[in-house]
Order: structure tokens, then sequence, then C-alpha cells
């Protein structure tokens, strides 16, 4: 009888162990399966050119096989709602996070929340005076601005007045695309006339040029810092019947159009395709275990009625119109 009980208890001691291993073996397969989640949380999805972003944040999640969630509040200046998002994406734990931060200084309570989950973040765009970051991938703002100002300075006689609009105020982006075309105005013998935010956006960039014609307010051209604030301009300078130079900031579609049709003049055109793929990209390699650069620039050209066609064309291809 006690032999018997031994040989049920050494078979139940198996059977036990298989039973464990098998489980073991599933939920192995079970994680192998799962598919690396990363978060991109942008500044807005209203424009052509947080489109573009999330264009190439996609295909680099279908080239390394992960899962890409690309979100956004309504407008830019909405801070506390991008901070949401990007609290809600540590939350679900996310393998990797891309912000592009509206205003960085607030996003960074919720970076440090990532940081503390072992979630790594990649700041994608616009920079932040975070230790914790990862990578920042992006445009060299502050060069593109000063290509700007030098273009200018290409086109008109020293002493001429540039009107500077700007995103909302706080935003490193614009700050270091508004400070680099001062640097470049300065060096070609150009002053700013004044400069001014429009948030960023087309109708109130409008408003604001509007307002500085009624002013009575000396002026040459205008640069801005995104290419909806340019085209907000172009729009009222054409309605008041003035033609100046007008220069904007990113390479959308709607700007190259302009620049197609003789309106705008150009644009200094970053590569948001390349910044969402590459931010993904860094996302996946650094979650992975893999070392990664910590700055990698995407780069900067002036777009304008020489090179517009060809630039159109590469848009069309990215947007698959």
């Amino acid at each position: 009888m006690k032999k018997n009980m031994s040989l049920l208890a050494a078979l139940f001691l198996m059977v036990t162990l298989i039973v464990a291993g098998c489980g073991s073996t599933q939920t192995q397969t079970q994680k192998a399966s799962e598919k690396m989640k990363v978060g991109v949380v942008v500044k807005a999805l209203n424009s052509d050119y947080w489109k573009i972003v999330e264009s190439g944040a996609k295909a680099a999640g279908e080239k390394y096989g992960v899962e890409v969630k690309v979100l956004g509040p309504n407008t830019e200046t909405d801070v506390t709602g991008q901070i949401s998002l990007i609290e809600d994406q540590v939350t679900r734990k996310v393998n990797a996070l891309v912000v592009a931060p509206s205003q960085a200084a607030s996003a960074i309570p919720v970076f440090n929340r990532a940081k503390e989950a072992k979630i790594p973040v990649i700041l994608a765009d616009t920079d932040a005076a975070w230790d914790g970051k990862a990578s920042f991938v992006g445009t060299g703002n502050f060069n593109g601005g000063k290509l700007a100002g030098e273009y200018f300075g290409k086109k008109l006689p020293k002493g001429s007045k540039i009107v500077i609009l700007r995103g909302a105020l706080g935003d490193p982006t614009h700050d270091e695309r508004a400070n680099g075309c001062i640097e470049g105005l300065k060096a070609a013998g150009l002053e700013v006339a004044v400069t001014q935010p429009a948030n960023s956006e087309r109708s109130m960039a409008v408003t604001v040029i509007e307002n500085i014609l009624q002013s009575k307010q000396e002026f040459a051209a205008v640069f801005a810092t995104n290419d909806e604030m340019a085209l907000g301009a172009a729009k009222a300078l054409e309605d008041a019947g003035k033609k100046m130079i007008v220069v904007g900031f990113d390479g959308s579609p709607d700007a190259l159009a302009s620049i197609s049709a003789g309106k705008l003049d150009a644009s200094v055109a970053q590569s948001p395709y390349n910044i969402g793929f590459k931010s993904v990209e860094a996302a996946v390699k650094i979650a992975k275990g893999e070392a990664i650069e910590n700055r990698i620039d995407t780069g900067t050209e002036i777009v304008n009625a020489e090179n517009v066609k060809q630039k159109s064309d590469d848009l069309k291809k990215i947007l698959g119109k």
C-alpha cells in the first residue's frame, strides 16, 4: 500500500511539472507573439505637417512590426490635453513613448513618471531640457530659421524690416526658429519690425497681419515660424492689395501649392516624414536595449519656385495622393 501511494505521488508530481512546463511555454509563446507598442503623442493632428509625421511613424511601425498609435489634441495650444494623452500612454504601459511636447517644461513631470515606469521617452520635433530623454529626433530649428533670414538677405535691400509671426509663446521650437531668423536677418543687415504670436493658426495670422497693416507699421516681408501662419499672412496681404515676400516653415503640401501658384515665396522645409519614421525607429531600438544617438537631426532646406515641383511630387508619394 505504501509503495502504491509513493507511485501515485510520483505520478502526480510528474503531471504537475508537465502542466506547469506547458503553461510556462504557452506564456512565453504568448509574450513573444505580443507586438511591441509605441505611443506617439504629437502637438495636434489638425495640419498637414502632423499628418505627415503620423505617416512616417506608422511606416516605421510597419517596417519593424510594432504597434504604433499616434495621438494629439485638437490644437497646439491645448497643453493640458496633450499631457493627458501622454499620461494615458504611460498608464497603458507602452514599450516606448515618442512625444513632440507643446510646452516642454509642463510635460517634464509626466516624462518623469514614464521614466519611473521604465518607459523610454524619445522627444520628436521639439527638444526639452530634460536629462531623462533617450534621444531627440528632429529639425535643427535654429539653423532652419537662420536659413530664412539669409534668404531674405538675398531678396531685400539692407535696412529692410521683417515682421515675424511665431507659434504659441513658450514653445521652444518656435523660439528657436524665430531666434535663428533674427540672427540671419542681422547678419544680412536687415531688421525685425515686430514679432507677434499667431499660435500656429492660419486664421489668427490673417488677423495679426491685418492689425499690423492698420497700425501703419512699416515692413517689407513676413517670416512665419510655420506654414499655416505664412498662408494666413499671404492671404491678408493679398486681400489688402500688398505684394510682399512671405516665407513659412515646414514645407507642407498647402504651402508648396501656394508657392507653385506664386502666392507664398518660400518655405523652410523640414522632413516631418523622417521625424515620424526615425523617432519610432529610435524608440524600437532603445526598447530592445540597442544603442541610439543622443540627437538625430533630419535637416532643412529652402523650397521656392525653383525646386517646388520636385518637393511636391515627393510629398504626394508619402501621402499616397
